[in-house]
């Protein structure tokens, strides 16, 4: 049976610390799949297209990596995707209570779905997405928190 893991996000943008998690993470299962999710409440800065692309040319030279966008119940995409794992990144201690509410209900959900927590490397664990895109808005320079395939 094939070890398979979703790692949900929108990855707006994909930055140095999601890297450092999937480049960590990948040697763990036979599949990783890079789960770019569509939320409905959120208005995203980059497309879904731009977003899958960057992820796309980040991770081209590795089989064993898959990249895709979903929308719905992060659960019901890993049965789609015969998932049994679900990749999340922590920063902080704040970022595990969230997470771990949210791993206690997808396991009410759907029982036999792990979620699998890594914590980033330390030179990452102040970079998150929501700053970087201020930076961006702000007319500053973000290349030093993400990779070089994100042009904005």
């Amino acid at each position: 049976m094939e070890r398979i893991c979703l790692f949900p996000g929108t990855f707006d943008p994909i930055t140095l610390g999601h890297v450092d998690i999937i480049e960590r993470a990948v040697s763990l299962f036979d599949k990783l799949v890079i789960g770019v999710g569509i939320n409905s409440s959120k208005q995203p800065m980059f497309t879904l297209e731009q977003r899958t692309s960057w992820i796309q040319e980040l991770f081209k030279n590795d089989s064993r990596i898959e990249v895709a966008g979903y929308e719905g119940l992060t659960v019901d995409y890993c049965r789609k995707i015969d998932a049994k794992y679900i990749l999340r990144g922590i920063r902080y201690v704040s970022d595990f209570e969230y997470e771990k509410a949210i791993a206690d209900m997808n396991r009410m959900l759907v029982p036999d779905i792990e979620t699998i927590f890594l914590t980033c490397a330390p030179l990452y664990s102040t970079i998150s997405s929501t700053l970087v895109r201020d930076v961006i808005r702000n007319g500053g320079n973000a290349s030093m928190f993400i990779p070089d395939v994100v042009k904005y």
